[in-house]
């Protein structure tokens, strides 16, 4: 399980100082099918604009 999780999307409710991810629990999905091959091919289900908080 990772330590620390990054993020440098500064309009995302979870977003928290020094680029980190305060967010309990990261769902990432592939947008093409169950494999990937790069991190273009995956989205990041938990991000939630702030401006929704």
């Amino acid at each position: 399980m990772a330590k620390d999780v990054l993020c440098e999307v500064k309009n995302c409710q979870y977003w928290a100082q020094g680029n980190k991810c305060s967010a309990e629990s990261i769902y990432v999905v592939s947008h093409v099918g169950t494999m990937a091959s790069d991190s273009t091919e995956t989205d990041c289900k938990t991000f939630i604009p702030a401006n929704e908080a």
